[in-house]
């Protein structure tokens, strides 16, 4: 018999890598071909890609008009293939925007879905959660919590836990790294993650530059760049300051969270990294205005950090719009340096964090049950 068709989607980097992984777990239980959107992770994982998540990733409700056109083609295309593959199933995993209507669509062909990393609705849009229940088989949650907020709408939700926990560690020590990257070990080190996608780092990298001059002026501080995967320095090349730009590292955000004393991270999937490291941080943010002021009538948690959302209370400071500005960012991390107590206290927090996600094996536990959809007993 031919290997069973399943359509598999990623719209970001954090996506590309959990469902790289969900990939090779389910190719080593099924025989199985796999097809649909995704980025390198998920090309190296044996997916044939109908379409790169570069041509979709996009951040803000505003900002999608932008990527229309991009983003109907790209959906076009993935329903053409369907149409000729036939996949028993589609894991479609997070970015619910473009998901949430794939599925709808897919549907109508006759096509099982499963949300793979299912989004965040308990904090933002609650109502979606009705669409999930009426276009998906099968919700897999990452947060302990979110399997019962799930299930009493009515939707076939299960927690696996976070594909991150026991996948996140630094490569090299300090002293390693600081001996790679031209920093002293013996001086404070500050790493600043200013997001993945070019929108974050349009919207972020200006103020975080200026922070690193303010910051520079009364403290001897060492700061390193560290890139996400599929980011390249040319992006980033027009925003730096001296003091950063010859210490930008591609490809070692782990060594780069272990090495540093404090963090300044945007906000996303790079704060559950951080926490698993045990990395003190700063949470920073910006959208677009209007974005910013559409998405104030659709929040529905008092804090924004995914962090401090899992810990229930504000474990990290975050700096989130307005409050985002030079100043404040430089005036908190020199706050956070001279206080050895206080990025104590935050590891405290940090380590409460690490217990809500779960055990080890969330994309495990997702390919056994996925498998199990394919020869049910």
């Amino acid at each position: 018999m031919p290997p069973t068709q399943i359509l598999i989607s990623a719209g970001e980097a954090s996506g590309d890598m959990y469902a790289a992984r969900l990939a090779t777990a389910l190719r080593a239980r099924a025989d199985v071909q796999l097809f649909g959107m995704g980025g390198p992770r998920m090309r190296e994982a044996g997916v044939e890609l109908v379409a790169d998540c570069s041509e979709v990733s996009v951040v803000g409700i505003v900002e999608i008009a932008k990527k229309y056109p991009a983003l109907k083609r790209v959906w076009k295309r993935l329903l053409g293939e369907a149409a000729r593959r036939k996949p028993r199933l589609a894991i479609l995993t997070d970015f619910p925007g473009f998901h949430l209507r794939l599925a709808r669509a897919l549907k109508r062909q006759g096509v099982q879905n499963i949300y793979f990393v299912c989004p965040q609705f308990w904090a933002w849009r609650p109502w979606r959660a009705n669409l999930v229940r009426r276009r998906f088989a099968r919700a897999l949650c990452i947060f302990p919590f979110e399997e019962n907020w799930y299930r009493s709408r009515d939707v076939e939700a299960d927690f696996i836990g976070h594909p991150l926990v026991g996948n996140v560690a630094a490569k090299r020590t300090r002293a390693e790294f600081a001996a790679a990257c031209g920093l002293d070990a013996s001086k404070p080190i500050v790493a600043i993650l200013p997001g993945s996608r070019s929108g974050e780092i349009a919207h972020h990298m200006p103020t975080l530059m200026q922070a690193c001059s303010l910051i520079r002026k009364n403290h001897n501080v060492q700061f390193v760049l560290a890139l996400a995967p599929g980011v390249k320095r040319s992006q980033i090349a027009q925003y730096l300051v001296p003091d950063v730009a010859k210490h930008v590292v591609e490809d070692a955000t782990y060594d780069a969270l272990g090495a540093a004393d404090l963090s300044i991270v945007s906000s996303g999937t790079a704060t559950v990294e951080a926490a698993l490291m045990d990395a003190p941080m700063i949470v920073v943010y910006r959208l677009a205005p209007l974005t910013a002021a559409i998405a104030r009538l659709l929040v529905r948690t008092p804090m924004f950090a995914m962090v401090n959302l899992i810990a229930g209370k504000r474990v990290v400071p975050e700096l989130v719009q307005k409050d985002f500005t030079p100043a404040r960012l430089a005036n908190e991390t020199i706050r956070l340096l001279d206080s050895p107590d206080a990025r104590a206290e935050m590891r405290q927090g940090l380590s409460q964090v690490r217990e809500k996600l779960g055990p080890p094996g969330a994309v495990e536990r997702a390919a056994d049950l996925i498998a199990g959809m394919l020869n049910p007993s």
